[in-house]
């Protein structure tokens, strides 16, 4: 009987979900335009690694969008995946998959050690479907790790995520073309910051949805701002084709070579390691927390669309940190909103020229939304480490060091220069490296015999002694 006056002021208040929001199903125009605003995000990520690749191996202008077009289709094939999922597969979270950026540099060393540039992409995609399979495989294993991320842990790894991603929106603010003479220009970095300001007065000065979409209104308004400027480029939507389909293995049968394989299966791990923070991070936003069932499930949903990526000419794929911004500020946490946005992908990569559109937005208007984005990230692992106990003297230690770690390819992307090209792809990895650093301390001070004891307590992080001493 105590239950009832719980139900029944849920029942007479209509606007309060009977469901978890996770699981909510907003209405079509809502989750139109929040899935499109998820969309605008992460596009910008999904295409510069086929851009850089196929630049790489030397792809004409109409390959290069073909390939372009195939990531496209299958991030939205993968992001349907995680959100909706089947079987034991998908984290059924509002987690966004795409083109991971990890594999970025490892696929560059294939193309470079590849006599015949016409058979670099078929080896890139015969290692990718390996790593995949068995990366599908390992993910029940893998999963075991949640065990190891304590709140301490958590919080650390997703600031870590916000601040990495810092530096992209920073590059984005720039411009397009780092060797362009506009590259840092102040038109360029005025036009981030108009639409930062955009973004924060809609935030602001606005209720409800239009609030909740305010990063899309930003680059909307923003875009058309940079018109003036001659920084929005239409040309991309006049040459675009109507249709297009990513025909299976366009591009040659799939090869398969050990040295190609075992590079993509470091990078699988490595973005294993970042998925799983990833979805401890989306699950504190969201109020669902990622147990190991659900991050088993998400990493099969990870590297399934691998596996089938290389099929219709895609690459690897992985959890997209910038999304989960995306969701920490607008607080829409429907997976449903997010399986809208894999299916614009899907449209995209089926028809070029609505894929143009989104890249009809100069590059500093999406560096200024960035900055909102990946900011709230950072902002949501505060929020996690507060929970965290930091006045304890062995938690303040591991988010220092773990923090200074993470950072190392941030502050200092030379640091690892001298270790072996496939040491580094998990070194440069700056979430990776302070996500091991972070488990391992915990670890060491708060589970192993030998430390100081959990509830010593410091009123100051330099604080050496416990404050119970004073």
């Amino acid at each position: 009987m105590a239950a009832q006056p719980t139900s029944s002021s849920t029942d007479a208040d209509p606007t309060r979900p009977h469901k978890h929001p996770v699981d909510e199903k907003l209405p079509a125009l809502k989750m139109a335009t929040s899935g499109l605003q998820h969309v605008a995000a992460m596009y910008a990520g999904v295409v510069a690694p086929p851009l850089i690749v196929g630049a790489a191996v030397g792809l004409t202008p109409t390959e290069l969008t073909f390939l372009t077009g195939a990531c496209l289709f299958t991030a939205g094939l993968a992001t349907f995946l995680q959100t909706l999922g089947i079987w034991k597969i998908g984290a059924r979270l509002p987690f966004v998959n795409g083109v991971t950026f990890a594999g970025v540099a490892p696929m560059i060393a294939v193309v470079n050690s590849t006599d015949d540039k016409s058979d670099a992409l078929p080896v890139i995609f015969g290692a990718v479907i390996v790593a995949g399979v068995l990366g599908f495989f390992a993910a029940p294993f893998f999963s075991k790790a949640v065990r190891f991320f304590p709140p301490v842990v958590t919080g650390t790894v997703i600031t870590l995520i916000g601040i990495s991603l810092m530096p992209v929106a920073f590059g984005w603010a720039q411009g397009p073309n780092p060797t362009a003479d506009d590259y840092g220009s102040t038109t360029n970095l005025g036009l981030a910051g108009a639409t930062l300001v955009i973004v924060l007065l809609l935030r602001r000065f606005t209720r409800g949805f239009v609030k909740q979409i305010a990063v899309l209104l930003g680059l909307v308004v923003g875009t058309l701002v940079a018109i003036p400027f001659g920084a929005t480029d239409f040309g991309p939507v006049a040459d675009a084709a109507v249709v297009g389909f990513p025909t299976p293995f366009h591009f040659g049968a799939p090869q398969f070579q050990l040295a190609a394989i075992l590079s993509m299966c470091v990078v699988m791990v490595v973005s294993m390691t970042e998925s799983t923070a990833d979805m401890l991070a989306l699950g504190e936003i969201v109020e669902r927390p990622a147990d190991e069932k659900t991050i088993a499930a998400g990493l099969r949903a990870d590297t399934l669309g691998s596996a089938l990526s290389p099929v219709f000419n895609g690459f690897m794929c992985s959890a997209f940190a910038q999304n989960i911004g995306l969701v920490a500020m607008t607080r829409i946490r429907s997976r449903y909103v997010v399986a809208t946005g894999g299916g614009f992908l899907v449209l995209m990569g089926l028809c070029p020229m609505a894929a143009s559109l989104i890249a009809v937005a100069p590059r500093p208007v999406l560096g200024g939304a960035g900055v909102v984005l990946f900011g709230s990230v950072a902002a949501s692992g505060i929020q996690t480490l507060v929970k965290a106990g930091l006045e304890k003297d062995n938690n303040v230690l591991i988010v220092a060091v773990s923090l200074a770690v993470g950072i190392i390819p941030i502050t200092a992307p030379e640091f690892y220069h001298a270790f072996p090209e496939t040491a580094k792809i998990i070194l440069d990895s700056g979430i990776s490296t302070g996500c091991v650093a972070a488990v391992a301390l915990n670890l060491v001070f708060n589970h192993l015999g030998g430390g100081r004891a959990a509830d010593d307590e410091v009123t100051s992080p330099m604080d050496p002694q416990p404050a119970s001493v004073h």
